[in-house]
């Protein structure tokens, strides 16, 4: 552990960098605005889903309980009839937008950690190449989170691929703030 004693500043630096860079691209720019499309007849289905009293939680629809089941005449039906979605129901009230962002926070910390433990036992103290070995594993910790949402949830490919550009943003800052910071030659 001794990577936490020698890089807890760059790590904490590097993610409060992020956090205030994310809040900017998340608040400023509009580059994130049409990400969440507003569903026709929204009322008539918050109506029925709350009749069906549903707890939070991710919901995949039709949804068989088997990949056998997948194959029968009556879920390819259904799946052939439409719509086929998958569905997150978060918890009633406004969301918690300070428990989220520190979620957010944390998460960049964890980032910056595996950044910093990487790169110090690649380089160690005076490691000239700190913002390359750090951005790259920074960026690759910010880029590919979304990636998946794409392949097995339907996430337009266009929305994770401007997460992916907020991941390089994050990654750069975070290999910046390294390079900065690193410790020299003792």
């Amino acid at each position: 552990m001794e990577f936490i004693a020698e890089l807890w500043l760059p790590i904490v630096v590097s993610a409060a960098f992020v956090f205030v860079v994310s809040s900017v691209i998340h608040m400023a720019l509009p580059i994130h605005k049409s990400d969440h499309k507003k569903l026709d007849g929204e009322d008539a289905v918050r109506d029925a889903l709350r009749a069906q009293g549903n707890p939070a939680g991710q919901y995949m629809f039709p949804s068989a309980d088997s990949m056998k089941e997948c194959g029968t005449p009556e879920m390819q039906a259904k799946f052939n009839e439409g719509p086929v979605g998958i569905m997150t129901i978060l918890p009633n009230g406004t969301p918690a937008m300070g428990g989220m962002l520190l979620q957010w926070f944390a998460f960049s910390l964890v980032i910056s950690t595996f950044a910093a433990y990487v790169a110090w036992f690649a380089l160690g103290p005076g490691g000239a190449e700190a913002f390359r070995l750090t951005g790259t594993v920074a960026v690759l910790g910010y880029s590919t989170s979304s990636v998946h949402n794409s392949i097995w949830k339907g996430l337009s490919w266009g929305i994770t691929f401007k997460f992916v550009i907020d991941g390089l943003i994050y990654g750069l800052t975070t290999g910046a703030t390294f390079a900065w910071l690193w410790p020299a030659v003792a």
